[in-house]
C-alpha cells in the first residue's frame, strides 16, 4: 500500500497526557501511524491513500488542539543581525508566560508571607488576600482552566485538570469560608502548615497562599521549561541560520549583489576572505583555505582550488576563489543536515513510548487517588480541613510532565550538539544500539586508509641516481590515468619538481608504460614488462621488490638503457588519526575488525599500522560479500557496528546493527547508515558513539527520576506529609529538573575535539 508523510505543527499542548491523547486519536484512523513529540510541538504522521492532510488536522482539532500543516521545504535561513542565534531571552513567544509569571509572583508574594509568618496577620489581612490572590487564581491560571474545559468537553483530563481543579478547589474553599464561614471575622489568625495537620474547624480555615502559590510556582515552571526546551533546540537553529544572507554573483562579467535566494544552480559567485560560501559548488577560479568548523567541528581549514568541491555556510579563510552554483536552497548539504538533525529529533525512543503509555492513563488515576485520599481521611479523621489539603496536594503532586520531556529533551539536546561536532544521529533507535555494539567493522580504502594510492619508498641500483629515477620514470607515469601512475607522478614531481616532457608514450595493457623522456628509451610498470625488453631485475632490486610486495606494497619498476634502475613503491596511505581512533574505539569496549577487497599481506600491513590483530583482518572480500562477513559476526553472537564510505557499504552499513557512514563517501553509503559523520576522521566515530551512548544515560537518569518523582511523591501527599503549595514547587522543580539536566549534554565536546584545541 503506498502511504504519503507529513509533519504537522501541534499547538494547545500542555504535558505529555495531550501528546498521548492525540497520537492515539491519530492511530485509530484506518491508514494512519503517527508520533507525537511533546517538547517539539510536533507529528509526524504516515497515511495510506484515501486519508488527506486535511482529514488529520481534522481530527486533531476534534480532539480539542490545533495543526497546521508545514510549510514547503526550504533552505537554511540565514540569521538577522538584529538578533544572534541563540538569544532566547529575545524570542517573542517567551514573552506572554513570563509577563504572567511575573504579575502572578508579584501578586502572590504578599499571600504566600502573611499566610506563613502569622506576626504578619492584622486585622482583616485575609481580605488583602483574597484581593490580591484573586487575579493570580483567575487570570495567571487561565491557560489551565483553558484548557482543563477544553479537555472536558472532548472527554478528558490532563495536567491541566489536575492543577485547574486544585487550585479553584483551594480558592472556592477560600471563599465558601470567607463569605458563609467564620474566617472572614476580623482578628481572624491561623497558622502554615508544611503537613495537612489539623488547623481549625474548616469554617475558619483559607488556602488562599495555595490557590496563588501553585499557580505561580508551575507558571515558573512552564516559563523555565520552555525556555530550556528553547536552548535545547538552539543547536539546530544555529545550524540552520549558518547561510549567507545575499552573493556576489558575475553577470556578464560583472559582480552583481544579490539576495541568497536568487542564486540558480549554474550561477558563477565571488567568495572573498572572510565571507562565507554562499551555497554547494566548485571552484572554478582562485586557491584558498575553507574554514568548515562551524559546519563540521573540523578545526583545521581546508586548502580547496579548482575542481575541488565547496560547501554553503563555510567560510573563506585567505584568497579570492569563483564558485559554480552546483546545489540550492533545501537541497543543499546543510539543508541536509538539517533535515536529518530535525527528523531524529522529532523521533522516540522505545523508552519514551512507555512513557507515553504511562502518561496517557496517569491523569484519571490520580482523579482517583486524589478522591480516595479525600474518603478515606474523612472516614480515619473526620477532619475536612486535613482531608481536603490531602487532597488538593495529591492532585497538584502528580504532574506526569517531567515523564514527557525526559526523552525529547535529551534528544534536542544530543542530535544538536551532535550536528555542531559533525556528528548527524538519524533517529532515537539509534542510540540503543550504540549501547549494545561489541564490535566495530571497518572498511580499509577511505575509512582507515585515505583512498589515494601514494608513492612511498625509492630504491635505485647501484650508479643510479634518484632524482634521476624519479623524473623519468614521474614524466612517463603522468602520461597515464592508472591510479599507480598518478601516485608515482605526483610523488616524483613533489620531491624533483617539474617533469619533463614525454615521447613516444605507449600503454601496455596489465603490465605498464613506456616511452621516450630526455632522450632515454624507459619503462615502467611490472617486472614481466622487463623481461619481456629482455630486462632482469638483479638480485638487490628483485629483494627490495619481494620485500616491498611482502608489507602490502605495489612495487614498480624502472628500466632504461637495457638496464634495471630501480624500483618505487606505492601504497594507500594509513590516515594519521586511523591507529588513534582505533584506540579509542577499544577504550568504549568494542573489538575493531578490519574488512577490505586488498589482498591479505596488503591488508594485514594496514592492520598493523593501526593496532588490529591479524585474527581480526578480513581481507580478498568482494563487495557483495560484505553483507556475509557482517553476518557472520552477529551469528557468532556479536552485536555489530560498520563504519565505511563506498557505494559498496551500503548493504554492509544497513545490514549491520549500527551503520556509520563517512559524510567524505557516497550518497548511497550515507543514507543506508544510521550515524552520519560528517568529516573523514575516524577518531569521530568514537566519539559519536560516546555521544550516543552519553544522550541514552541522560534519557535513562531522567525517566529514572520522573517515575522515581511521581512514585515516592504520590504516597507523600497522599498520607497528608505535604502542603499542596510545596507540592505545586515540587511538581514544577520536577519538569525543569528534568530538562536542565539534558541541558548538560551541550558541554560535550568529545576527545577529537579536545585535542584539536591543544
Amino acid at each position: 500500500m503506498d502511504t504519503s508523510r507529513v509533519e504537522l505543527s501541534i499547538g494547545g499542548m500542555t504535558c505529555a497526557s495531550c501528546a498521548a491523547r492525540i497520537e492515539k486519536k491519530l492511530n485509530r484512523m484506518d491508514g494512519v501511524q503517527a508520533t507525537v513529540n511533546y517538547a517539539t510541538a510536533k507529528a509526524r504522521v504516515s497515511y495510506a491513500e484515501g486519508v488527506g492532510v486535511a482529514d488529520l488536522i481534522a481530527t486533531v482539532e476534534k480532539t480539542g488542539y490545533t495543526a497546521e500543516e508545514p510549510p514547503p521545504p526550504a533552505a537554511p535561513v540565514p540569521a538577522a543581525p538584529e538578533q544572534a542565534p541563540g538569544r532566547e531571552r529575545d524570542d517573542p513567544a517567551l514573552a506572554p508566560p513570563r509577563q504572567r509569571f511575573l504579575v502572578s509572583l508579584i501578586l502572590s508574594v504578599p499571600v504566600v508571607a502573611l499566610a506563613m509568618i502569622p506576626r504578619l496577620q492584622f486585622d482583616n489581612w485575609q481580605w488583602l488576600s483574597l484581593t490580591l490572590a484573586a487575579p493570580v487564581v483567575v487570570w495567571g491560571g487561565l491557560p489551565f482552566h483553558r484548557a482543563a474545559w477544553t479537555n472536558l468537553r472532548h472527554g478528558a483530563a490532563t495536567m491541566d485538570t489536575l492543577v485547574s481543579v486544585g487550585t479553584l478547589a483551594a480558592f472556592g474553599w477560600s471563599l465558601w469560608a470567607l463569605f458563609l464561614g467564620h474566617a472572614g471575622m476580623p482578628g481572624m489568625r491561623h497558622g502554615f502548615e508544611l503537613t495537612a495537620s489539623q488547623r481549625t474547624d474548616g469554617a475558619s480555615v483559607i488556602y488562599l497562599e495555595v490557590a496563588a502559590g501553585v499557580v505561580t510556582f508551575i507558571l515558573l515552571g512552564r516559563y523555565l521549561e520552555a525556555t530550556a526546551k528553547r536552548k535545547a533546540g538552539s543547536a539546530l537553529r544555529a545550524l540552520m541560520e549558518l547561510g549567507s544572507k545575499d552573493v556576489t554573483v558575475l553577470r556578464g562579467g560583472t559582480e552583481v549583489r544579490v539576495p541568497v535566494d536568487a542564486l540558480a544552480v549554474g550561477d558563477h559567485f565571488v567568495v572573498r576572505p572572510g565571507e562565507k560560501v554562499a551555497t554547494d559548488g566548485t571552484v572554478v577560479e582562485g586557491t584558498s583555505a575553507v574554514d568548515a568548523s562551524l559546519l563540521t567541528g573540523e578545526s583545521v581549514p581546508v586548502d580547496v582550488t579548482a575542481g575541488d568541491a565547496v560547501t554553503g555556510a563555510t567560510v573563506n579563510t585567505s584568497g579570492r576563489i569563483v564558485v559554480e552554483a552546483t546545489g540550492i536552497g533545501a537541497d543543499t548539504r546543510l539543508a541536509r543536515m538539517a533535515r536529518l538533525v530535525e527528523d531524529a529529533q522529532n523521533g522516540k525512543a522505545e523508552v519514551q513510548r512507555l512513557a507515553d503509555r504511562v502518561s496517557a492513563v496517569f491523569v484519571p488515576v490520580v482523579l482517583l487517588i486524589a478522591l480516595g485520599t479525600l474518603v478515606t481521611w474523612l472516614l480515619l479523621t473526620d477532619d475536612p480541613v486535613a482531608s481536603f489539603t490531602a487532597a488538593v496536594a495529591v492532585l497538584i503532586i502528580a504532574c506526569p510532565c517531567a515523564l514527557g520531556l525526559a526523552t525529547p529533551t535529551a534528544l534536542m539536546v544530543g542530535t544538536g550538539r551532535g550536528a555542531q561536532l559533525g556528528i548527524l544521529i538519524k533517529g532515537p533507535e539509534v542510540l540503543e544500539s550504540t549501547r549494545r555494539v561489541d564490535t566495530v567493522v571497518l572498511d580499509k580504502t577511505g575509512t582507515v586508509t585515505t583512498g589515494r594510492m601514494e608513492l612511498r619508498d625509492v630504491f635505485t641500483a647501484p650508479g643510479t641516481d634518484e632524482a634521476l629515477l624519479l623524473r623519468l620514470a614521474g614524466a612517463l607515469e603522468h602520461a597515464s590515468e592508472h591510479p599507480v601512475a598518478r601516485a608515482v607522478a605526483s610523488g616524483a614531481a613533489d620531491r624533483t619538481g617539474p617533469l619533463p616532457e614525454v615521447e613516444k608514450f605507449e600503454n601496455v595493457a596489465g603490465l605498464g608504460v613506456r616511452g621516450l623522456v630526455d632522450g632515454h628509451e624507459v619503462l615502467v610498470g611490472r617486472e614481466a614488462l622487463l623481461a619481456g625488453a629482455g630486462v632482469e631485475l638483479g638480485p638487490e632490486l628483485a629483494g627490495a621488490k619481494a620485500a616491498a610486495e611482502a608489507e602490502g606494497r605495489t612495487a614498480v619498476a624502472v628500466a632504461w638503457g637495457g638496464s634495471a634502475r630501480g624500483v618505487l613503491t606505492v601504497a594507500d596511505a594509513v590516515k594519521e588519526t586511523s591507529a588513534e581512533a582505533v584506540a579509542r574505539l577499544r577504550e568504549l569496549g568494542l573489538t575493531p575488525v578490519l574488512l577490505t577487497g586488498d589482498n591479505r599481506a596488503v591488508a594485514e600491513s594496514v592492520a598493523r599500522a593501526v593496532g588490529i590483530g591479524p585474527e581480526d583482518v578480513y581481507a580478498e572480500v568482494l563487495p557483495q560479500d560484505k553483507v556475509d562477513v557482517v553476518k557472520r559476526l552477529q551469528a557468532g553472537g556479536r552485536s555489530v557496528a560498520m563504519v565505511g564510505d563506498g557505494v559498496n557499504d551500503a548493504a554492509a552499513l544497513a545490514t549491520a546493527d549500527l551503520g556509520l557512514a563517512m559524510g567524505t563517501g557516497t550518497d548511497a553509503a550515507i543514507e543506508a547508515g544510521d550515524l552520519t559523520l560528517v568529516r573523514g576522521d575516524l577518531r569521530v566515530a568514537a566519539d559519536a558513539i560516546l555521544l550516543s551512548r552519553r544522550t541514552l544515560g541522560t534519557i535513562k537518569g531522567n525517566l529514572f527520576w520522573a517515575f522515581g518523582y511521581n512514585v515516592a511523591a504520590l504516597p507523600l501527599a497522599a498520607a497528608g506529609l505535604l502542603n499542596p503549595m510545596i507540592a505545586g514547587f515540587a511538581m514544577a522543580f520536577s519538569s525543569v529538573f528534568v530538562v536542565t539536566n539534558s541541558l548538560r549534554l551541550r558541554t560535550f565536546t568529545g576527545r577529537t575535539q579536545s585535542d584539536a584545541r591543544h
